[in-house]
């Protein structure tokens, strides 16, 4: 089993920056997709940004430009640099792992954008 445990969501007034962090434990070994995904009111969930399994970055064309996703191997964390934030930013914000095939998520962050 994998543990995902996300932080950093909060109220930010649009124009401002976040930074999300998820950090994982147990069997982290083999772990080849790690990324962040979003899920606003209403809508599905969707993909803002991961390293694939190829070893490259994909991110969302809305956020391209304004968020930036990085990571450390020891411990094996994951951050998501939101700049320029928007309102229709504000959605909570899912860490994903994928180990043999078996996909994990955390239990969400809370990001809201609004003046």
């Amino acid at each position: 089993q994998v543990q995902l445990v996300e932080s950093g969501g909060d109220l930010v007034q649009p124009g401002g920056s976040l930074r999300l962090s998820c950090a994982a434990s147990g069997s982290i070994y083999s772990i080849n997709v790690m990324g962040w995904y979003r899920q606003a009111p209403g809508k599905q969930r969707e993909l803002v940004a991961e390293f694939t399994d190829r070893g490259s970055i994909s991110y969302a064309d809305s956020v391209k430009g304004r968020f930036t996703i990085s990571r450390t191997n020891a411990p094996l964390t994951v951050y998501l640099q939101m700049n320029s934030l928007k309102p229709e930013d504000t959605a909570v914000y899912y860490c994903k792992a994928v180990r043999v095939g078996h996909i994990f998520w955390g239990q969400g962050t809370q990001v809201t954008v609004s003046s």
